[in-house]
């Protein structure tokens, strides 16, 4: 009887030791994607900085998290460790990539009405010329319809609620930066 129950506990010790050594072994393919997201999230953020959607402490900010995720990460590569340890970092390199795509969202959404908010200002600057006399006809016809062009290629990028790109957004602020000095001209 002591005999069968020693090997019985020995068998049930040896699978439970076995299977801790297969539950524990390097993750190869959680080190190459957890690898990829880090450089995704390193280039997102440094579009962000380039672009002017994130702010330079915004920018710091995510860099700081993704140094410290890194860190851990280093500690990780080539180790034999649990699962759940790579889940883990993969969750954090989520959860930071969600952040700085909030971050962009944010700022394309605060951006975004700064263009067409200067649609009606210059159309008033316009009609006040005409109306005051200050702004020959020709120059009058000449403003109106590059601000019509404008106006239209605005509506039509944000057309059924999209989002113009940041560069359709630099194009419509660049124009209406140029038909703004061209209408100080006149000291409207």
């Amino acid at each position: 009887m002591k005999k069968t129950a020693f090997t019985t506990l020995l068998i049930i010790f040896g699978l439970a030791l076995f299977s801790g050594c297969v539950s524990m072994r390097a993750w190869p393919d959680y080190e190459r994607s957890a690898e990829s997201k880090m450089v995704g999230i390193e280039e997102r953020i440094g579009e962000g900085l380039k672009t002017g959607a994130l702010t330079p402490d915004q920018a710091q900010m995510f860099l700081t998290t993704l140094k410290g995720i890194r860190t851990d990460y280093t500690a990780l590569r080539n180790q034999i460790v649990y699962q759940e340890k790579w889940n883990s970092l993969h969750d954090r390199l989520d959860v930071l990539g969600d952040e700085i795509n909030r971050a962009f969202a944010r700022t394309t959404q605060m951006e975004a009405p700064m263009n067409m908010e200067r649609i009606p200002i210059l159309q008033r600057t316009i009609d006040d010329g005409r109306i005051s006399g200050r702004l020959p006809l020709s120059e009058e016809k000449e403003f109106q319809a590059r601000l019509d062009s404008i106006r239209s290629d605005y509506v039509r990028m944000t057309e059924d609620g999209r989002t113009a790109r940041y560069e359709e957004r630099e194009d419509i602020s660049r124009r209406l930066d140029s038909l703004a000095r061209d209408l100080d001209r006149f000291r409207l």
